[in-house]
């Protein structure tokens, strides 16, 4: 017998802006077998960035620990249906997840504006 459970899963809800107050979303979290946090993005009614005021190209994710620099996470890629989903590991434990409209998704500081807040708060 495998001794080693996952911990189940934690949701913390997305505030949208009012640049895109229709938005919404959740952030799923939950440690792997290593001790690193998983996470899952889902969001709906996302606006094309381009409809955004001022518009954009590309919505990016961004983490941040307190005290920090936030990190580019990547892309959130919004499809016709205006949902998109992102997934990825971390080690961080407690930090804010955001999502900004920006014109270069490679940008290493966020200067678009934020579209999505969440605080993750993962407890051992």
């Amino acid at each position: 017998m495998v001794s080693g459970i996952l911990a189940e899963a934690k949701t913390f809800p997305l505030t949208s802006s009012p640049s895109n107050p229709a938005a919404s979303g959740k952030v799923d979290v939950k440690k792997d077998k290593n001790g690193n946090t998983e996470v899952m993005i889902k969001t709906e009614h996302m606006a094309k960035p381009g409809m955004l005021t001022p518009p954009a190209s590309k919505y990016v994710i961004w983490f941040q620990e307190r005290d920090q620099d936030p990190a580019n996470q990547g892309e959130l890629k919004v499809e016709k249906s205006l949902k998109a989903e992102f997934k990825t590991t971390t080690h961080l434990q407690n930090f804010d997840v955001f999502v900004t409209a920006e014109s270069d998704p490679l940008t290493k500081i966020p200067a678009g504006q934020t579209v999505l807040r969440t605080k993750v708060q993962e407890v051992d």
